[in-house]
């Protein structure tokens, strides 16, 4: 189980290293999520590939509340198919098409107090990128979460020759390595051991756990969607209904 060990060893020290240095920033991250909700705003969360598992970690399931929004984009982020039919190529090949986000973004009606996070561990895609500089030119502040050492190490892949850390308000470090994984092992070529979603899984968490804080310091209680496997509670259908009214309240700027 050598190699098992050796996955679980170097993820924790990358916790550890975030919960050392990414205190400060994550609480600057916290302030614009709660200011936009808190007036009202939402704060969209854009990830491609496998970083769209970070916008879905924030909402919905337990213990999320309004006022974030998944932006999904399923032709960028399909984790089924790898050959055929909405396999892996074309999602490749749309992260680095010109002029897709801003074709993502046509899709909504931003608000004046609206938010955007955008998770990428390079920070260097034409879609990230561009999703950023769109969100910038709305009036909307950025969060991006990314691997520094990666995006650091790598040149920018965007006719602008910006990265998504260098748009950003603020930017939270992942903590991976270039490439993401962090186990050599022998007579494999390749390294193996993933790390970011790990790692950006923590961060989610922690901001969502900052934010909620922050509102209640403001007088804001959060509605928070419950542990709905429960049967016979009829406070937890309570809860229910009170989140979905919650949540259509929220959204509502978008539609009207």
């Amino acid at each position: 189980m050598k190699a098992a060990e050796t996955y679980f060893d170097r993820t924790m020290e990358l916790l550890a290293r975030l919960r050392a240095t990414q205190m400060e920033a994550l609480g600057q991250a916290a302030e614009i999520c709660a200011d936009a909700i808190a007036a009202g705003g939402l704060v969209f969360l854009f990830g491609n590939g496998h970083s769209r598992m970070m916008a879905e970690e924030m909402t919905p399931r337990q213990g999320c509340f309004p006022g974030f929004v998944a932006l999904v984009e399923h032709a960028l982020s399909n984790h089924a198919n790898i050959v055929g039919p909405n396999g892996l190529r074309g999602p490749l090949y749309l992260e680095k098409y010109e002029g897709y986000a801003e074709q993502i973004l046509k899709g909504f009606r931003f608000g004046p107090h609206d938010a955007f996070l955008i998770i990428s561990t390079s920070g260097i895609r034409p879609v990230v990128v561009e999703m950023a500089l769109g969100a910038k030119r709305r009036g909307m502040p950025v969060i991006a979460l990314v691997s520094r050492a990666h995006s650091d190490s790598v040149p920018p892949a965007h006719s602008s020759g910006k990265k998504l850390a260098e748009i950003a308000d603020v930017v939270l470090d992942n903590q991976c390595p270039p490439g993401d994984c962090i186990l050599e092992l022998e007579g494999l070529g390749w390294h193996t051991g993933p790390t970011s979603t790990i790692t950006g899984a923590m961060l989610i968490n922690m901001l969502r756990c900052e934010v909620a804080a922050r509102l209640l310091e403001r007088g804001i209680r959060p509605v928070l969607l419950p542990s709905h496997q429960v049967t016979g509670d009829a406070s937890v259908d309570e809860q229910m209904e009170a989140f979905y009214e919650a949540y259509r309240k929220s959204l509502r700027h978008l539609y009207e």
